[in-house]
């Protein structure tokens, strides 16, 4: 039995798919098959029932999946204390990026990495947020900043920051927008992001605490996208309140109300890497970037 037969039985058991697990893992499919017959006559046991629509666990395999993942992850972990042991911080972690690059501190954070950690590499990829968060859970990122509520036993969590969201509009509107009431204001178009963006989370729960839906809806992918949208008189949305107010002080937006939405950022991984060197490395460069205390920034992901 071979650490890389029980990684290829993983992700065969979570794609369900055997092209799909050989895409993931790079491999060939009859290179994964091969991995698996072998793990099957090693346990004398068939792991998966095989049809036209892919793989399903046995009963067997069900039993035996939550071990594999215990030895997958005991084996990671002693490979991390080898790491450390050695002092070396080194290899290549991808890291999701949202937002403007100012807002979350990226140049100081890959500054504060390479004169700390000259060997570890980072790829950054721009995501909107239900990606970045679903390519963590399922590996295709190491890590990544994230906006809005986050729930689930798999992830854990670094605060950086609170960030306020405000009701803004071209400044041409201003004479139907600053008294409006919100029902006017429903009727207007609204700028928002994709549904697994926290952006178009917010701006729902906004309706929902007025009881209106919208009426005409325009999507951007991008936060920035949807503020020169906003700026070029396309429609409303909500807008960061820096960018807001700065963007009000020069004539180009105007605000409604003194309303406000909060929303916050992290910086997520997975529960399985939280004792990995090279997270840990980040993790204190965050902490440093963003002068966060020790006893105070590190917020678990792990609830009931």
């Amino acid at each position: 039995m071979e650490l890389y037969q029980l990684r290829s039985f993983l992700v065969v058991a979570n794609m369900g798919h055997l092209t799909r697990a050989a895409e993931k893992l790079h491999l060939s499919q009859p290179a994964i098959s091969a991995q698996i017959k072998a793990l099957e006559a090693e346990f004398g046991l068939a792991l998966f029932e095989r049809s036209y629509s892919g793989m399903a666990l046995t009963p067997a395999g069900e039993r035996l999946l939550t071990d594999v993942s215990r030895v997958l992850d005991a084996a990671q972990a002693l490979h991390n204390v080898a790491k450390a042991l050695r002092g070396e911080i080194t290899g290549r972690l991808r890291v999701g990026t949202s937002s403007d690059p100012g807002f979350i501190r990226v140049a100081e954070f890959l500054n504060a990495k390479i004169k700390r950690y000259p060997l570890l590499q980072l790829e950054l990829h721009q995501e909107v947020t239900g990606a970045a968060f679903a390519k963590v859970l399922d590996g295709g990122l190491d890590a990544s900043f994230y906006y809005g509520d986050l729930e689930h036993p798999a992830m854990e969590r670094l605060r950086l920051r609170a960030s306020t969201y405000r009701v803004a509009a071209p400044a041409a509107w201003s004479g139907r927008v600053v008294n409006a009431s919100w029902n006017e204001l429903a009727l207007q178009p609204w700028i928002i992001t994709p549904s697994i963006s926290s952006h178009y989370k917010l701006v729902h729960t906004l309706f929902d605490s007025y009881g209106a839906e919208p009426t005409e809806l325009i999507e951007a992918d991008q936060e920035s996208v949807i503020a020169n949208l906003v700026v070029s008189g396309v429609g409303l949305s909500l807008i960061r309140e820096d960018l807001a107010l700065e963007k009000q002080a020069s004539g180009e937006m105007c605000l409604w109300r003194d309303v406000r939405l909060e929303s916050t950022l992290w910086f997520i991984y997975l529960v399985a890497r939280k004792d990995d060197p090279a997270i840990l490395a980040l993790l204190g460069v965050l902490r440093d970037v963003w002068n966060l205390p020790e006893h105070k920034a590190h917020d678990i992901g792990q609830r009931g």
